[in-house]
């Protein structure tokens, strides 16, 4: 007999399959063609949001059961979409044909919004939360068929967003999983009621991809300071992390920093950054060397060296989803799609006929 849960996932995948895609797909822009999470006021969607110029537009779009989060560009041209946390569906998306494969996790795990391929392409990663007991997993899964063929402890709560270290960094070897435990003691049953934030407990893990054996653990002096987000800086060979602060004193969440940088040795926290809402949404590396850090709290972009020095901020009304490629980088906004080449001085903002509310995070599409 089917359970209420497989009968309602068996009838989203009816209707998903009977959704139209937008647009049919363009041949090569000379802009830039961005895969997107958003929401509208009655669905959830993936897409492919194409910028040229002064002007942006949706090519191809999906409709999803709940809010999506992280996005993996894969290189048979699929996009591999991981719901919000705490979320039960991971999705693999192929934009010009609409083909979709679905995969729901068991009902004790929870998925947490983000998952990294190997080299290789052989093997997926996904952050999970244990719902018996609140503490992270590490999943490694079949990249062809997504079901979990390991699972390791990721030293900790909430983990959030992980990568593959693409070079050395001090001790801690190429290919390398870096692990973000946001920290944040959760109600198992919901996945986001926080409550004991006196037992935070944010770190940086890097793991072994071979058996999770655990490589060096980093955390901050602040214990409110959650581990969320991370970037690679070929540039600098730094990683760059976004924080989202839960000081339960209001000036002190409001003042708090929203970047860390990692070298390999220590976690640092920004330097000399202005009150930015202790909110970081999204972070990309500079094409130059650097990190930006979205705050949409405070309506801003903040710029930051490798060095964790605060460089300026940049204003930009619900600055979220963030990505760079080829000397150029973009930022959404309720403004439009922010567009800037390698320094910050020609910036130009793209605006759409439609209204999204774009989530955190987004990536882009390889040019032919």
């Amino acid at each position: 007999m089917e359970t209420d849960n497989a009968i309602s996932r068996r009838r989203w995948l009816v209707a998903a399959a009977a959704l139209g895609l937008a647009p049919a797909w363009a041949a090569r822009t000379t802009g830039a063609r961005l895969v997107s999470a958003w929401q509208t006021p009655s669905e959830h969607h993936i897409g492919v949001i194409e910028v040229d110029g002064a002007r942006w537009s949706v090519q191809r779009s999906l409709a999803v059961p709940t809010r999506a989060h992280g996005l993996l560009l894969e290189s048979g041209g699929s996009v591999l979409a991981t719901a919000r946390r705490p979320g039960d569906w991971l999705l693999r998306w192929h934009p010009a044909s609409g083909q979709t494969q679905w995969h729901w996790i068991e009902d004790d795990r929870r998925f947490n919004g983000h998952a990294v391929a190997s080299p290789d392409g052989r093997t997926l990663w996904t952050t999970e939360t244990d719902l018996d007991n609140a503490q992270g997993r590490l999943a490694t899964r079949d990249a062809k068929t997504l079901e979990k063929t390991a699972e390791w402890a990721t030293q900790g709560m909430d983990p959030h967003e992980l990568i593959v270290l693409p070079q050395r960094v001090g001790e801690i070897p190429a290919g390398s999983l870096l692990v973000a435990n946001g920290g944040i003691p959760t109600l198992p049953e919901t996945g986001r009621s926080k409550r004991q934030l006196d037992r935070m407990d944010a770190s940086l893990v890097a793991l072994d991809p071979r058996d999770g054996a655990v490589l060096g653990q980093w955390r901050l002096d602040d214990p409110y300071l959650s581990i969320r987000h991370l970037a690679w800086d070929p540039v600098s060979r730094t990683v760059g992390i976004a924080l989202q602060a839960e000081h339960p004193d209001a000036d002190a969440k409001r003042r708090a920093p929203v970047f860390a940088g990692w070298n390999g040795q220590r976690l640092q926290a920004s330097l000399a950054q202005p009150a930015v809402q202790g909110y970081g949404g999204d972070i990309c590396a500079l094409p130059e060397g650097g990190f930006v850090v979205s705050c949409p709290r405070a309506d801003a972009l903040a710029l930051f060296g490798a060095d964790a020095r605060w460089s300026q901020n940049l204003a930009h009304r619900e600055a979220y989803a963030l990505a760079a490629d080829r000397g150029h980088w973009w930022a959404s906004g309720a403004e439009g799609v922010w567009c800037a080449p390698e320094g910050t001085e020609a910036r130009t903002h793209a605006r759409g006929g439609e209204r999204l509310q774009i989530d955190n995070h987004w990536a882009v599409w390889p040019q032919a």
